[in-house]
């Protein structure tokens, strides 16, 4: 039973994506991590907000995990369908494959538009870095990236996780990845505070980054792109990130297309150096990004289906 709600949650994703309207747990954490961060940097100061990183870490996954075990196991003693309904919804929400394969298709028809400034806006809703001047071909990589590095621990973490622990280590862990996105910066406003949270990120991802680059490998092969660049990139310029993790998909992606990725880039006015990623010379376009999308679907779906079987073989 727990692996048909497992199946009906892939399935879900696939077909609705995140709709904007609806109620959603990462918008709840998301929301208590920028309430949380207020209240403890008004009493935290100086090397003392490494520790309140730890408390805003502790708090954050501690209470996301209690309550979805708390709402599960009150919905089980009310009736089996509302138990049912919140373990697949809670699932469902952990998965974001096509709501991240929504908004690079977003960014590619507009970039075919010749709309630069919209495509620039829209870019920056989905990366970190400064995207006011970023060129065409740089828009796309970053978008090209993004969706290299969500493969990992935006669809192929929370399966990894869900499998082993149910909606509630899947919360969990996306409460991990919310507080890195939010917080886990490497400058000066957020080295000290978001600390804890950017390594536990790290840990967190430490296996499903090498499977995710493992399954894109796969899909590489399967869809015909350059398979073994995809394999001999991916463990070259495994270490080419300030991340111990984010190289592994995208070293994968780069292989598979032929291109280059990572290098310098502006966050939040100061410049952060990167190594760069893959040996391709050829431009990036928006062609690059639709190849993207395709290894997004064909290794999720291959992790899924590992996934499944190993849980059928031991469970």
């Amino acid at each position: 039973m727990t692996l048909l709600f497992y199946t009906a949650s892939f399935i879900l994703d696939c077909l609705l994506g995140d709709p904007y309207s609806w109620p959603h747990p990462i918008k709840a954490i998301g929301n208590w991590i920028q309430l949380l961060t207020n209240i403890l940097r008004k009493n935290f100061h100086g090397k003392s907000l490494y520790f309140a990183g730890g408390v805003l870490f502790l708090l954050t996954v501690g209470l996301t995990g209690v309550l979805t075990w708390f709402i599960l196991m009150l919905s089980a003693k009310i009736a089996f369908w509302l138990y049912a309904a919140f373990f697949v919804y809670f699932s469902y929400t952990t998965l974001a494959m096509t709501c991240l394969a929504r908004e690079a298709w977003k960014i590619q028809r507009t970039l075919l538009s010749g709309d630069l400034v919209a495509a620039r806006v829209q870019v920056g809703m989905i990366v970190g870095r400064d995207t006011e001047n970023l060129t065409a071909e740089q828009i796309s990589k970053a978008t090209i990236e993004t969706v290299a590095e969500n493969t990992a621990d935006g669809v192929i973490a929370p399966l990894f996780y869900l499998f082993i622990g149910g909606p509630v280590l899947a919360l969990m862990y996306k409460a991990v990845n919310t507080l890195d996105s939010m917080v886990g910066y490497k400058n000066e406003k957020y080295r000290a505070i978001g600390f804890v949270s950017a390594k536990m990120d790290d840990i967190a991802n430490f296996i499903p980054a090498r499977l995710s680059w493992f399954f894109l490998v796969i899909a590489s092969f399967i869809l015909r792109y350059d398979g073994r660049a995809s394999w001999v990139i991916g463990l070259r310029d495994r270490k080419n990130h300030t991340s111990p993790n984010c190289a592994y998909p995208e070293g994968a992606v780069a292989g598979a297309l032929g291109i280059t990725l990572g290098g310098t880039h502006e966050y939040f006015g100061e410049t952060v150096v990167k190594p760069t990623i893959g040996s391709g010379t050829k431009p990036v376009t928006q062609k690059e990004i639709s190849q993207t999308i395709h290894l997004l679907y064909t290794a999720s779906t291959i992790a899924f289906i590992v996934f499944a079987c190993i849980y059928l073989l031991l469970f």
